[in-house]
This record gives C-alpha cells, sequence and structure tokens, in this order.
C-alpha cells in the first residue's frame, strides 16, 4: 500500500501564494505519475496538473501560467506552487500517486489517494 500525506493548505487572501506538498510512502517500487486535484464544494472533483516519472507536466487551463507542479523522485514526493490565486481556487486539494507496489501477492500497480487539504482564498 502507498499512503500520500498532503500539507501546505492554509487560507491566504487572493493574489496571494501558496505551496502544496506531498509525500508518498510504503512499499512503492516506482511511482509513474503524481497528480493534483482539487475538489470545491458542490463541484466535481477535477485534476488541477500531473506530471510523470519523466517529468512531462499537464494543468487544467484555469490553472496555467499561476500553478506549477514539480517532484522529487529521490524522496517520492510532489509539489504545487500555486501563485495569484483567485477565490475560485478554493477547495480541498489531493494528491494521487500512481505507483507500483510490492506485497505478499508479488508487484501490483494502483492509484493512490491522499487524504486532502484545504486551500482558502479570501476576496
Amino acid at each position: 500500500q502507498v499512503q500520500p500525506v498532503e500539507s501546505g493548505g492554509g487560507l491566504v487572501q487572493a493574489g496571494g501564494s501558496l505551496r502544496l506538498s506531498c509525500a508518498a510512502s510504503g512499499s512503492i517500487v516506482s511511482i509513474n505519475a503524481m497528480d493534483w486535484y482539487r475538489q470545491a464544494p458542490g463541484k466535481q472533483r477535477e485534476l488541477v496538473a500531473g506530471i510523470t516519472s519523466g517529468g512531462s507536466t499537464n494543468y487544467a487551463d484555469s490553472v496555467k501560467g499561476r500553478f506549477t507542479i514539480s517532484r522529487d523522485n529521490a524522496k517520492n514526493t510532489v509539489s504545487l506552487q500555486m501563485n495569484s490565486l483567485k477565490p475560485e481556487d478554493t477547495a480541498v486539494y489531493y494528491c494521487k500517486v500512481r505507483a507500483t507496489t510490492v506485497g505478499i501477492k508479488g508487484l501490483q500497480w494502483g492509484d493512490y489517494w491522499g487524504q486532502g487539504t484545504q486551500v482558502t482564498v479570501s476576496s
């Protein structure tokens, strides 16, 4: 199993910045994609940004130019630098890790979600 743990959420004024971090631990053999999702009240969870093991990135149109995703493969961590924050960025942010693990049944792969961290942007 893999347990991603997010940190760095909080309350910030519009125009401000926050940096989210996610550390994955467990019986990890390798990590492929690491993604950040968010879910605002009454809305579906949406992909914010993703990064592959090779460093390729993708972003939601709504955050392009403001958010930057990065990862440290040696530490199994992923970060999300969020600048020029807007009230509409308010949501719970989740880290998702796609990983290969080793256990009693041998090698397995799957998607693992963190518990989420709240980001609130005031106007």
